[in-house]
């Protein structure tokens, strides 16, 4: 059985477990910070989250291998992009300040709307319009305003907008594979991520640090235990809960995310820079209360990050 097929006797239960998912999730650049502190950083990490999760799930790729053969292709697309959402983002929070990688990340409502239109025909109305605009004018904000043609991004601003643009593209690409079974899907992107990381490592010549055992186990719990609970809680909250309300619940991840890395993590933002962010939660905020659009951020498996 499912975690989706489970029963829901609490009509507040659905809003309590994705309130907790996006907690982990808003909380996942911690125990990264940690990883780094111990010398266990960029895909090397990456590889050593998600290679070993997507090994052992690759048993349910062969179970369901009759329901998603037909799609295969997309499939496959599946595995390259939404590996490259979890691998790029994962990367970006090790290497740049957390609160400005996740407002830079959360744009990917914005790029689901502009992807839908471009390669699933779906309608963009005026609400949906005017999402977009005010998320790219917090990106815009969150860059520099006119500063940010004088300066380049630096490698975690870029990270951290393919990862959004990524995750984007995982959605729209989950909403075509509507063949493909849902573990599988989640599956295929924990494969794809840990074979997109090892081959930037073999890229790179890096070699895997040799850490102590506490730091293994450490490293397995965050991706057997951490990543997997946080993927099957939020599967479960926005199975059993309307879209639009899910899509409200879940901006506390972003919520958590600033506030404790603001607190905790020491994350420093400009004021225009806060300003932009603003705008781009609220982007978030009126795409996910959009009643007439298409599933986006809601509705399918979250694999990120």
């Amino acid at each position: 059985m499912s975690v989706s097929s489970l029963p829901v006797r609490s009509p507040s239960l659905p809003l309590l477990v994705l309130l907790f998912s996006s907690s982990l999730w808003g909380l996942s650049w911690w125990p990264l910070k940690q990883f780094v502190g111990v010398g266990l950083a960029g895909p090397v990490l990456s590889m050593l989250v998600y290679g070993p999760v997507g090994v052992v799930l690759s048993v349910l790729l062969w179970r369901e291998r009759a329901a998603w053969r037909p799609q295969a292709g997309l499939l496959l697309a599946l595995a390259l992009v939404g590996g490259w959402a979890n691998t790029s983002f994962v990367n970006a929070l090790m290497l740049g300040d957390v609160v400005r990688v996740m407002f830079l990340f959360y744009l990917s409502p914005v790029w689901s709307v502009l992807g839908g239109w471009l390669f699933l025909g779906e309608k963009v109305g005026t609400r949906r319009k005017a999402a977009v605009a005010v998320a790219l004018a917090g990106l815009w904000l969150v860059l520099g305003g006119t500063q940010a043609l004088a300066t380049a991004l630096s490698v975690a601003d870029l990270l951290a907008l393919s990862a959004g643009l990524a995750f984007a593209g995982n959605n729209v690409i989950a909403r075509a594979g509507q063949a493909i079974p849902v573990r599988s899907k989640t599956a295929a992107v924990f494969l794809g991520c840990g074979v997109l990381s090892g081959a930037w490592v073999l890229g790179q010549g890096a070699a895997v640090p040799a850490v102590s055992l506490f730091v293994s186990m450490a490293v397995l719990a965050y991706g057997f235990g951490w990543m997997l609970l946080a993927t099957a809680t939020w599967q479960f909250g926005v199975t059993h809960m309307e879209s639009g309300r899910a899509g409200v619940v879940m901006l506390a991840e972003l919520l958590v995310a600033v506030l404790t890395a603001t607190w905790w993590g020491g994350g420093q933002l400009s004021a225009m820079e806060w300003v932009g962010g603003a705008l781009i939660a609220c982007a978030a905020l009126i795409e996910a209360t959009d009643t007439g659009a298409p599933p986006s951020l809601t509705t399918v498996v979250k694999e990120a990050p």
